[in-house]
């Protein structure tokens, strides 16, 4: 019937834009639709924000406060930072200019060929996920594609395009998954593709000047253009989803960003790509069983113009409970209203709140770039363990989980110097993780002049590395049992803190202070209570990755 042909698929979306309109009639029945997709898992879920605002974080990720990420993919391969796949078909961008010195002009060898190259002869997902685990993180998560479209698994629904077919030609999930559950640890996977459609718009371009002015690159390529090429039998178009009319101002670099939300004069998507990047997911879950999803999206993906991700987001919860007797299952997005945080994880992208969130969050951040980049390793431009360690603590104090990315090398290795970061992190982990794991915000995250300068958050995060940085005047709170954790953020040279949120009569803590103990070596400490605060004197012996010094104030 044609009423049953119209809204096939889309009864969860209209119904929510009837409710978001103030329509108080009886909602779109889904059960009268029959669908072609991947079916959604029964359950008291359903697709719908009303409904998904039922979720309750799950304890595990709760307490676990710390995860790493190998956001690792073919755009590694040329070892040349983010976005590259994008940015190869920007005249005059510089990784632009590195691709034609590299590979050649992006007529004649585009991403797809990038793709190609892509061998990760190096690839040791279990060494890699155990070093890891030994620097302390309690999750693991790996990118499972990328706005570049490639899916890092046996993808069904992406046949052709995804790593068991070309590049690597393995299962790059399936051996990320395979060695979480070897050591102990949750497994996510970060899903970006929802984006292609417009992220990959550069690829319709060409040249305006120059010997190849005029000749387009090879993003509107189709299979009859591949007689004779390794590609041949192939279709660009399953990779590239440029068979479309270009977004209004996609010659402008910077309107990805204000279209990132499906706004803003981009093309809307076919509902053929929605409903495939639906199927895709669904085939990604049921797979692998993740115990994360993280989506770059403007909350859910696709939303507002497909409901594609709040179905997602059902069969993703009420799996879990399938699988698990209980919600167990985490799904992170980001620039969530109210509402929307209800629903799932807020994430931060390099970035941190303010405050003390009500609801669990997760900042994700990363050691150099997303994707590798030799030219920071050459400018031994990482962060330090420090600066991740703070970033920790300060998160934690705040009601958030870290997930830290270590860039892998397109040949599937990390380099030198970012072990060397990872194994720091891991001195100080094993030596103060106490104050960390299962801890809960206190009455306040902290005290200090470095909140004083925090900077506040742009997009979808963006603000970290732009406050002071911080001393032995900063402190930071969490609780654990009934143990009140006080972290000093720098090695005090005069051998003593003073912490003013506890002195004698504070609001924040009446009851009387017993012991304070040196976490990293537990030895108790001198102290005494004041009208200005209580005063701890350090030990005479600075420990190793001093970088942050917990105290636990019984």
């Amino acid at each position: 019937m044609q009423r049953r042909s119209l809204l096939k698929g889309g009864a969860a979306f209209l119904s929510a834009l009837l409710l978001e309109k103030g329509y108080a009639g009886p909602l779109i029945d889904l059960n009268l639709f029959d669908t072609a997709y991947e079916p959604i898992a029964k359950g008291p879920f359903e697709p719908t924000w009303e409904s998904l605002q039922g979720y309750e974080v799950p304890e595990w990720y709760k307490n676990a406060k710390f995860g790493m990420w190998a956001h690792w993919g073919p755009q590694c391969q040329p070892e040349a930072g983010d976005w590259y796949a994008r940015n190869m078909y920007m005249e005059g961008n510089w990784q632009y200019e590195y691709h034609i010195k590299k590979y050649g002009h992006p007529s004649k060898f585009g991403f797809k060929d990038v793709i190609n190259e892509w061998k990760a002869e190096k690839w040791n997902p279990d060494e890699l996920v155990t070093l890891y685990k030994n620097a302390g993180a309690q999750y693991f998560m790996a990118l499972a594609n990328h706005h570049d479209n490639l899916d890092l698994y046996d993808s069904k629904h992406q046949k052709n395009w995804n790593s068991t077919k070309t590049g690597p030609k393995k299962d790059i999930i399936d051996g990320w998954a395979k060695a979480a559950k070897k050591n102990g640890l949750p497994f996510g996977v970060s899903v970006h593709a929802a984006h292609t459609w417009s992220w990959f718009e550069t690829a319709q371009r060409s040249d305006k000047k120059g010997p190849y002015a005029g000749i387009p690159y090879d993003g509107k390529l189709t299979t009859k253009d591949g007689k004779g090429k390794w590609w041949e039998g192939l279709d660009p178009q399953e990779l590239y989803a440029q068979n479309h009319a270009l977004s209004e101002k996609s010659l402008d670099n910077g309107m990805i960003h204000r279209q990132w939300n499906w706004g803003n004069g981009v093309t809307p998507p076919t509902k053929e790509y929605c409903e495939k990047f639906y199927n895709r997911t669904i085939d990604l879950i049921n797979k692998y069983n993740p115990d994360l999803i993280y989506f770059d999206d403007t909350a859910l993906p696709l939303w507002p113009v497909s409901d594609a991700g709040l179905r997602i987001a059902a069969h993703m919860y009420n799996k879990s409970i399938k699988d698990n007797g209980k919600l167990t299952a985490v799904i992170t997005g980001k620039i969530l209203d109210e509402n929307q945080r209800k629903a799932m994880v807020w994430d931060i992208e390099r970035g941190q709140s303010n405050a003390i969130e009500p609801l669990t969050w997760q900042t994700d951040t990363c050691i150099g770039q997303w994707h590798y980049d030799r030219g920071i390793y050459d400018r031994k431009e990482y962060k330090t363990a420090q600066t991740v360690i703070h970033t920790l603590i300060d998160v934690v104090s705040k009601n958030g989980n870290l997930m830290l990315n270590i860039p892998v090398r397109g040949d599937g290795s990390i380099d030198e110097l970012e072990r060397k970061v990872v194994e720091d992190i891991g001195v100080w982990m094993r030596a103060n993780s106490e104050s960390i794991y299962g801890s809960r915000p206190w009455k306040i995250f902290g005290e200090g002049p470095a909140q004083e300068g925090a900077a506040e958050l742009t997009a979808q995060g963006f603000n970290e590395g732009k406050g002071k940085p911080f001393t032995d005047k900063d402190i930071r709170f969490v609780i654990k049992e009934n143990n009140l954790f006080a972290t000093v953020m720098s090695w005090p040279l005069t051998g003593q803190v003073v912490i003013k949120s506890l002195r004698s009569g504070s609001p924040y803590h009446t009851s009387e202070i017993n012991a304070v103990t040196f976490v990293s070596t537990k030895e108790p400490l001198k102290f005494e209570q004041t009208d200005e605060g209580l005063k701890v004197y350090f030990p005479d012996k600075q420990p190793a990755a001093s970088y942050a010094n917990p105290l636990k104030i019984s």
